[in-house]
């Protein structure tokens, strides 16, 4: 098997891993939530995070993985923007209707665009935008109800987004210029993140749900039900950061709206959700949108991956200069050139 064909195989894993993990988990948190009342969603962020650190000193213990420690500075503050973003999601789901919330998940692809445009010169073919606005048209049918707009609300949403964007942007700029994986990145973010939420998720939580976190009753159910959701949680934040690493932001926030199709999909089938005809076109719609931008991410990828083969004969040819200046009586000796790599990228990552 060749170096293209295993990191398709990984990236198409990692997808995988992170739709199963993310479906799972939402499934369990709405039991916590819904069924056992357990409303504390950003300090069960917090929990989910300190889980996830701790399997991951475990796993460095038995020498899973090498910890690559790299500027602090830039971790730290990575790890409380992460931190910081989860907990405005939060505050923006609870200042706002559940419909201008799903806008506000909606803007943030845009949003990772116009960012990666302006300061990343990341070009986006037009069938990539056609196919991100098809997605983005299904998405918002499917589960935008109602849009009441208020200034706090909007603020918030704005800055969730914002903060959003730059976080997961960050996540694939610092694997990349740092050559750290996506478990070494998280491993060295998560205390940061998790300190972060656990600090300000039980005043967030008391806030918006006016309940003690710590006075809740803790029934053996719902101590069950957390458990599993910490548990299901390690396998989450790993594959957010192995998808984002092989890929791209974009292809991130496609797989996000994936997720909901999916959840809302399950909860009609097994859990009989109220569903409607708009639910199902707006699903259908979306899907579209979602094959068609796999399908010119694939295709760009595999232009890329020629133009760079095309350019080999032309460097064999350059290379063959020297021998030409040593026959005529030169004295520069070819064995001793250090020929450097062709500059074109290796396509690990689709990108968008």
């Amino acid at each position: 098997m060749g170096e293209g064909e295993r990191c398709q195989l990984g990236t198409v894993g990692a997808l995988s891993l992170s739709v199963v993990s993310s479906v799972s988990i939402v499934i369990c948190n709405k039991a916590l939530i819904s069924s056992l009342g357990f409303t504390f969603a950003t300090t069960l962020t917090s929990w989910h995070l300190l889980v996830t650190f701790c399997s991951l000193q475990v796993a460095l213990w038995m020498k899973f993985f090498e910890h690559k420690p790299f500027d602090s500075r830039t971790v730290m503050g990575f790890g409380i923007l992460n931190g910081i973003s989860i907990g405005l999601l939060n505050l923006s789901l609870g200042f706002n209707s559940v419909g201008f919330y799903q806008m506000t998940k909606l803007a943030i692809i845009p949003c990772t665009v116009l960012l990666e445009t302006l300061f990343f010169r990341k070009k986006f073919s037009r069938s990539i935008q056609l196919s991100l606005t098809i997605l983005l048209f299904g998405v918002g049918i499917a589960t935008v109800t109602d849009l009441q707009l208020n200034i706090l609300g909007s603020i918030l949403s704005l800055l969730a987004v914002v903060t959003t964007c730059i976080a997961q942007i960050m996540t694939n700029t610092i694997q990349k210029k740092f050559k750290v994986s996506s478990t070494q990145l998280l491993y060295q973010s998560c205390p940061y993140q998790a300190l972060t939420l656990f600090i300000i998720g039980p005043f967030l939580d008391g806030f918006l749900t006016d309940r003690n976190v710590f006075a809740f009753q803790y029934t053996p159910l719902v101590l069950l039900f957390i458990v599993l959701s910490c548990l299901i949680s390690v396998s989450v934040n790993f594959s957010t950061f192995l998808v984002i690493g092989k890929t791209s932001p974009v292809t991130y926030q496609v797989l996000g709206h994936l997720k909901t199709c999916l959840v809302l999909a399950f909860g009609y089938v097994l859990l009989h959700d109220p569903f409607s005809w708009r639910n199902i076109l707006g699903i259908l719609i979306a899907l579209i949108g979602m094959i068609s931008y796999s399908y010119f991410c694939t295709i760009e990828s595999q232009q890329k991956a020629s133009e760079a083969s095309a350019q080999i004969p032309q460097v064999r040819e350059s290379e063959s200069t020297p021998l030409i200046t040593v026959d005529n009586g030169s004295s520069a000796v070819s064995g001793g050139t250090d020929l450097k790599a062709p500059a074109w990228s290796s396509n690990k990552d689709l990108r968008a």
